[in-house]
């Protein structure tokens, strides 16, 4: 076990885990920030997408060891009322289903709006490859983020 000092939705916290523990993990089980998403492990499915200074990064293969002083993100920091323009926009299209991979996809939108205020649609499915919905809902996840690029 180590003691990690951690720079989290703005705030610092301490944690003592193993230093290969995934942050994933880290923020899940000894921080309580569930709403980032376990999904498959491997990197591959983006449930688990969160900012790494400001970069959207998958948490799950991500030992809390490489972080050093780099900001984290959850989804649970994005905006504190939940009203992000990519959330604002995921309501008013009406993205969500089952609901289970939305923090990741919302997480890797905010991120591609943060760098490009206007992506095109190749741009869109570039930065959003790689985060899988279940239900489907990609045409409405690429509506969302091109009204969310309009605010």
């Amino acid at each position: 076990m180590a003691n990690f000092d951690l720079r989290i939705n703005g705030e610092r916290v301490q944690v003592d885990v193993d230093p290969d523990t995934p942050v994933l993990w880290v923020l899940r089980d000894a921080l309580q920030l569930v709403g980032t998403k376990y999904g498959c492990g491997v990197g591959q499915c983006g449930a688990c997408t969160i900012h790494l200074d400001g970069v959207a990064t998958r948490s799950c293969l991500l030992p809390v060891s490489a972080i050093g002083n780099q900001r984290i993100t959850t989804i649970e920091g994005l905006s504190e009322k939940g009203n992000h323009p990519v959330q604002q926009a995921w309501i008013e299209h009406d993205v969500p289903q089952c609901g289970y991979c939305q923090a990741g996809q919302i997480m890797s939108a905010a991120a591609l709006l943060e760098k490009n205020s206007n992506p095109s649609d190749a741009e869109i499915d570039l930065a959003m490859n790689g985060n899988l919905c279940r239900c489907g809902t990609y045409l409405r996840v690429k509506a969302a983020i091109k009204t969310a690029a309009g605010k």
